[in-house]
């Protein structure tokens, strides 16, 4: 399931741009830009079940990418630091019955329309105590790339995100169908 989500490339919806982290690495200038950093379009929301139906009264949570900003540092032939920001827009349905829920997202490093270098799995989670719909942010510091030499920029690599999607719920998203918990208010 992992290779159509990240071989799709072309499907990329880059939601934010990138800047550099300020004086806390270094103070020198960046010897280049940063990698591109976007949201996979179709591992960018989740929807979650309570059975098999598809219906609005059988949804338990809801999740979407709804923000990505890429902060990287590097100097001279150092690997390049980044750290990433995530905003998501989370929701409880008719059938989700706790007040807590965690959802897992990846973040993969490839180098530009290639290959996946670095592919690791974060949770965040989401506290409904107060309101089905919620925003939350999470922050994954420390990723570093590696680079061969001072020739790569950043602009050779890209920095990929998404929920961690069962076949079921790729395949949900690819048809074009989602549910708003939020529609009508």
């Amino acid at each position: 399931m992992r290779v159509p989500i990240l071989s799709s490339l072309a499907s990329l919806a880059v939601i934010a741009g990138c800047s550099s982290i300020g004086s806390s690495l270094d103070d020198r200038p960046n010897a280049g830009p940063c990698p591109t950093v976007g949201s996979l379009y179709e591992a960018s929301r989740i929807i979650e079940f309570e059975d098999e139906a598809e219906g609005f009264r059988n949804i338990t949570y809801t999740g979407e990418i709804v923000d990505v900003r890429l902060f990287c540092r590097y100097v001279d032939d150092q690997p390049l630091l980044a750290e990433i920001e995530l905003a998501f827009a989370f929701g409880r349905g008719p059938r989700g019955e706790e007040q807590v829920h965690d959802y897992t997202y990846f973040v993969a490093v490839t180098r530009r329309n290639s290959r996946v270098l670095n592919r690791e799995k974060f949770t965040v989670r989401a506290d409904f105590k107060d309101d089905p719909v919620i925003g939350v942010n999470d922050i994954v510091g420390r990723i570093e790339i590696p680079r061969v030499d001072e020739s790569i920029s950043g602009a050779n690599f890209e920095v990929l995100v998404g929920f961690d999607l069962t076949d079921k719920q790729l395949q949900f998203n690819l048809d074009g169908k989602r549910f708003r918990l939020d529609a009508g208010q």
